[in-house]
């Protein structure tokens, strides 16, 4: 076996963040060294709970988790419950955990791990990326100690998903992207919808889950539940699961290169677009779905 890639996870833990958490404690590439919490989908309370529960039924309860921004950068916090439920896991419900939350909190967590082993981790962040710009003002030579940074965030070459411009986890805090993309990562990679859309679980897929008779697969009928009961959705987009293979796999996607930028103003706030050639930033563009979707229900135990 090869060894172990070290790898810190950043979540606003919603419905695809259980999931890519799931992805991430069966993936047997992955050394999950911690995971870091900040407000997106559900306040910053809950995406801690969530994160801690989420954990314990896998299993992983014993990964480090700790706690990071409650809110955005400049803006009042928005969250996704209406999508993600109130509670954020599609109001499923899962055993409290046990464990606690990290003495550090989730930027802290970010500089101190990556000082300690500079040049090895790579960081995947699936939520705001609040965290990463406060770590980042609080110690700059973070661009250089991580190895990687994956995130999965923006739309550079289609429409966004809360507003026609902009995606997501980018709107609620631009601000955040637009000093982590100008911080001159060398390696950064962006997985946005433009990929991420390209990326489905079926209902047929969810059906097949919740016949299977493990913690991973019944997170994920347990999760997805609403998504494809109450809300009548035919598939739903695996947007935090993608990024998070991709920090495994690179070769899962084809990119373009270039600067990213964010659109900080207007009603375009929080639009992503990328000026090709002109920077280090990868674009994910288009996946390999078969072998994702393999890999996807392989580490999931789906059947």
């Amino acid at each position: 076996m090869t060894e172990r890639q070290p790898l810190i996870l950043d979540v606003d833990t919603g419905i695809d963040d259980a999931a890519a958490l799931a992805l991430a404690v069966n993936s047997p590439e992955i050394e999950l060294l911690a995971v870091a919490t900040v407000a997106g989908n559900v306040d910053i309370t809950q995406t801690t709970d969530n994160t801690l529960r989420v954990l314990a039924w896998l299993g992983a309860a014993e990964v480090p988790v700790h706690r990071g921004a409650s809110r955005p950068l400049i803006k009042p916090h928005q969250d996704a419950a209406f999508v993600h439920g109130t509670n954020g896991l599609g109001n499923a419900t899962f055993p409290e955990s046990d464990a606690g939350i990290g003495k550090d909190r989730g930027p802290a967590a970010i500089v101190r791990l990556a000082m300690a082993r500079p040049g090895e981790i790579t960081l995947v962040c699936v939520g705001p990326l609040t965290n990463l710009a406060i770590a980042l003002n609080v110690e700059p030579t973070l661009v250089s100690l991580l190895k990687r940074v994956v995130i999965m965030g923006g739309s550079f070459f289609n429409p966004g998903n809360i507003t026609p411009f902009a995606e997501f986890n980018i709107f609620v805090d631009p601000e955040a992207a637009a000093q982590v993309f100008c911080a001159g990562f060398a390696e950064i990679t962006l997985v946005g919808l433009d990929a991420s859309h390209q990326t489905t679980l079926t209902r047929d897929e969810w059906d097949s889950a919740s016949r299977q008779e493990n913690e991973p697969a019944s997170l994920l009928s347990r999760v997805y539940a609403q998504s494809f009961t109450t809300r009548g959705k035919s598939d739903c987009y695996l947007h935090d699961p993608l990024a998070l293979a991709i920090a495994v796999d690179p070769t899962l996607a084809g990119y373009a290169t270039g600067q990213a930028s964010v659109e900080l103003d207007s009603d375009r706030r929080g639009q992503t677009t990328l000026n090709e050639g002109a920077g280090c930033a990868k674009v994910a563009k288009t996946v390999d779905v078969e072998r994702f979707k393999a890999f996807f229900a392989d580490r999931l135990k789906l059947g």
